[in-house]
């Protein structure tokens, strides 16, 4: 009896066992893909971290920006010596709030962009920091002579949801330093732009960028994405062990 139960579910689990097989090969390779994407990520965020952490380098020659790719320079810790130019940009952001008993600003506000003329005369774009839109009214160009110590940006991206720029206005929604040097009158600046280092506490705007606190925000969950996906491809043998158990068990329907 037990042969002709097991013989009449085989036709029944032809279908079932072979959507299976395909639903565990597509979840374990979305695992698979995942936990290469967190090597990827991981590399990747060490070596910003490696950039970001050693001695201040100067910037790249004005004669190497136009074959520089400036996304295998980001977050390079570097120095500029040069003088303010006049006028600023806001870039529009927001700012989370960092962990309990940090110290930052936050909120709704702007990063604040100035043309900085470098000793050699070249023309850089310096984010001198975030300022909160209640008082981004009251923040003044920076004047005259100075040495910064920040990090080197590369272009932020767009996308589909970023509100289109105001150049007239020079209100700007992505750190594009192309588009800022063009509304500030800037021929010939560097494709990309200098971060300034967070000073003091953090709390007197513009506030610099914490490089720590920056690195620390980059998402990294490939991990859980790889268990989960992997979890998946268990559950479905399980499910589909399960379903051939109570198949083979269960007698011939008889007419």
């Amino acid at each position: 009896m037990s042969e002709q139960i097991a013989s009449a579910s085989r036709p029944k689990l032809l279908l079932p066992a072979a959507l299976t097989v395909i639903g565990v090969g597509v979840l374990f390779y979305l695992g698979a893909w995942q936990w290469q994407r967190m090597d990827e990520k991981r590399a990747f965020i060490t070596r910003l971290e490696t950039q970001a952490q050693g001695p201040a380098v100067g910037l790249p020659p004005a004669g190497e920006w136009p074959r520089l790719d400036p996304s295998a320079l980001d977050l390079t810790r570097s120095v500029a010596k040069g003088s303010y130019l006049d006028g600023i940009a806001g870039v529009r952001t927001t700012i989370a709030a960092g962990p309990p008993g940090s110290r930052q600003l936050s909120g709704f506000g702007r990063w604040v962009f100035q043309g900085f003329r470098l000793e050699d005369g070249a023309t850089i774009l310096v984010n001198r920091g975030f300022v909160p839109e209640s008082r981004f009214a009251v923040i003044a160009p920076a004047t005259g002579a100075a040495t910064i110590t920040g990090y080197l940006r590369a272009p932020e991206a767009r996308n589909n949801f970023t509100p289109a720029d105001l150049p007239q206005q020079r209100e700007f929604y992505t750190r594009d330093p192309a588009g800022i040097a063009a509304a500030l009158g800037l021929s010939g600046a560097a494709p990309f732009y200098l971060e300034a280092e967070r000073q003091g506490d953090g709390l007197t705007p513009p506030a610099g960028v914490d490089v720590k606190e920056l690195i620390g925000r980059i998402p990294d969950n490939h991990l859980q994405y790889a268990l989960t996906w992997w979890g998946l491809a268990a559950t479905l043998i399980g499910v589909f062990g399960a379903y051939g158990w109570q198949a083979r068990r269960k007698p011939a329907d008889t007419p």
